[in-house]
């Protein structure tokens, strides 16, 4: 354990029995906890981000431009600083998210360099093997879990992001507007968190217990794991998928603030079918004027590319 109020496991013993009382309550109480041994070590991360990070900070307009999807639902290659807005998308509010961020898929995918290509597609199995290992734990924890064969439930149409906080401007400090993202919970079964911490020790990214948000730091050799949307769907609501956001920093803590997140989200198939009524009753937001729906309609009217901030790309 951590002296963090979000505990601490290791993927191993989880596997093996371990502690299992304690993660059944952690996981049906506030859905997040600090997850070691998972697959992936640190150099797996630095790699990743260290290409990813050269490319924001070096690459031209002109080869940003080539990797960014022009498809507004995709997901895919470069999204540019404040390109998207995560309150928008939620409507609570309007101001945009503070980063930028490179993204990858199964298919459709845009790279920059083959170098790119190679460090990102073995970086995204490692992932996803993680995630799905991580998903079985927290699924069969759950005990109500109702997906049918879990196997085939979790090969997913996953999604890997690479988001880049630089240093807030000085109209966006937490006393002009306090958070880089907007309070949401992600549209997936599991998502894995790897950070890097401020250099100058603020904590960016909170995630939301019986209502009050508590930091999440970052941790040496473990990820963040959140439960999704899709958790409570196919576990009869057994399991909450909590709200989190990234909070900007004060005008005093502007120096040092900048942090990477790697994130990633182990989606569903898009026809994954669910009951919009239980969905509501499991307390999601879901706006679809349909009885039942798939994923892939409700992800399709949610997340879309916004196109705000030319002058910044």
């Amino acid at each position: 354990m951590t002296d963090t109020t979000v505990p601490l496991f290791s993927l191993s013993e989880l596997r093996s029995g371990g502690h299992a009382e304690e993660f059944h309550s952690c996981v049906t109480g506030i859905g997040a906890f600090y997850l070691t041994d998972y697959g992936a070590a640190e150099a797996d991360h630095r790699t990743a981000n260290d290409i990813a990070m050269d490319f924001f900070t070096r690459g031209t307009d002109a080869q940003k431009q080539a990797v960014t999807s022009t498809v507004p639902t995709m997901r895919r290659g470069f999204s540019g600083l404040e390109a998207e807005s995560t309150a928008q998308i939620t409507n609570t509010g309007q101001y945009s998210d503070y980063s930028m961020n490179f993204s990858m898929g199964v298919s459709g995918n845009l790279f920059p360099t083959p170098e790119f290509e190679k460090v990102w597609t073995d970086y995204f199995d490692t992932l996803y093997g993680a995630a799905q290992e991580t998903a079985r734990v927290v699924l069969s924890t759950s005990g109500s879990y109702d997906g049918g064969d879990m196997d085939t439930m979790l090969d997913c149409d996953p999604l890997l992001r690479l988001r880049y906080f630089p240093e807030v401007p000085a109209h966006r400090v937490a006393e002009r507007e306090p958070l880089r993202m907007a309070p949401h919970y992600d549209l997936s079964f599991v998502t894995l968190i790897h950070q890097t911490p401020c250099a100058n020790g603020f904590v960016s990214l909170q995630v939301e217990v019986d209502g009050e948000m508590l930091d999440l730091p970052a941790i040496p050799d473990a990820v963040v794991v959140l439960c999704g949307a899709v958790a409570p769907l196919v576990t009869q609501g057994a399991l909450p998928a909590p709200r989190h956001h990234v909070r900007a920093p004060g005008a005093d803590l502007r120096a040092g603030s900048s942090r990477t997140s790697s994130v990633f989200f182990l989606r569903p198939r898009h026809d994954l079918a669910f009951s919009v009524r239980k969905a509501r009753e499991y307390g999601l937001d879901v706006s679809l004027d349909a009885e039942n729906a798939t994923f892939g309609d409700w992800i399709g009217g949610n997340y879309v590319s916004l196109r705000t901030a030319a002058a910044n790309e």
